[in-house]
């Protein structure tokens, strides 16, 4: 990359990383929409895909200027009613409604964070150490790992990593290995800006968040365009497979939740089916981990 485009994407994205993402995302969410769809005459060629401003501005009952103060960032004023018409003609699911409103109305300077515990309870590394036929992990807003279990452990190398290389975006788009241990690396990467940007909405004012986002964005051309996607979503559940040295490529289904006394913490378990391959895999593993 040139010094330049360094230049560019870090002004973009670590000196003002989230200002910009109200007008973003919803340039984007319009941009995917076609104006026949929406029962709208296209008029011919476009200058841009989706949906003009004003069209969705006719949509959504609303006048021009106040849609346009809306993608600038200048509606913090907004109701409920206006930008629930706003995701109904953008069509927004769940998770980017959710996201719409965050955003829109950002919280800043207000201390709706409080302070982050430096890592988790000692009963939640007991639950953890615990499950001893599964893998899990506990992750933090930015996406770091603070605790694991010896399964986890043994999968990923949480405990011989550095502090700063438990970061789950940085391994992703930073370490070349990361592209041998996730045999769908595409899928994880998107997964993983996706959730990341997901936080960030609620996040504002997370420096460390902020700096995160721009050392990618620099170093990684393919988190600099996923990130500039705006696709937000929280990872629930899924499935995920994981190419070890060791044992080959396992296949997880996993569920997370939120650690109720720590609500910036969420609990991650891959739950392999029971008597299935990877289970089989996963026992063989654990015991090689054990004896060494």
């Amino acid at each position: 990359m040139s010094g330049s485009t360094r230049l560019t994407a870090l002004r973009a994205s670590t000196l003002e990383p989230m200002d910009g993402d109200l007008g973003d995302f919803l340039r984007s969410r319009r941009g995917r929409i076609q104006p026949e769809e929406v029962g709208l005459p296209s008029y011919g060629r476009r200058r841009v895909p989706g949906l003009r401003r004003e069209e969705v501005a006719q949509l959504a009952g609303v006048s021009v200027d106040y849609y346009v103060r809306l993608e600038q960032g200048r509606g913090q004023q907004v109701s409920d009613a206006v930008l629930d018409a706003v995701a109904r003609v953008l069509r927004l699911d769940e998770t980017e409604h959710a996201y719409l409103r965050t955003v829109a109305r950002p919280r800043r300077g207000r201390g709706e964070h409080r302070p982050e515990a430096a890592g988790v309870r000692p009963g939640v590394q007991a639950l953890l150490d615990s499950m001893d036929r599964t893998p899990a992990f506990v992750i933090g807003p930015r996406m770091d790992v603070l605790a694991w279990n010896s399964l986890a452990d043994a999968i990923s190398g949480y405990g011989r990593a550095a502090p700063a290389d438990r970061n789950i975006p940085r391994h992703v788009f930073l370490d070349p290995a990361a592209h041998t241990l996730y045999p769908d690396w595409p899928a994880i990467a998107a997964q993983a800006v996706a959730h990341l940007r997901l936080n960030a909405g609620h996040r504002p004012d997370d420096p460390q968040l902020n700096a995160l986002v721009g050392e990618l964005s620099v170093k990684s051309p393919d988190f600099r365009r996923l990130w500039a996607d705006h696709q937000v979503k929280a990872c629930m559940s899924g499935t995920k497979r994981v190419h070890h040295p060791l044992t080959g490529t396992l296949t997880f289904p996993y569920e997370t939740m939120t650690i109720q006394t720590e609500p910036d913490q969420t609990m991650v378990v891959y739950t392999p089916e029971a008597g299935s391959e990877t289970a089989e895999r996963l026992a063989l593993l654990g015991s090689w981990a054990a004896a060494h």
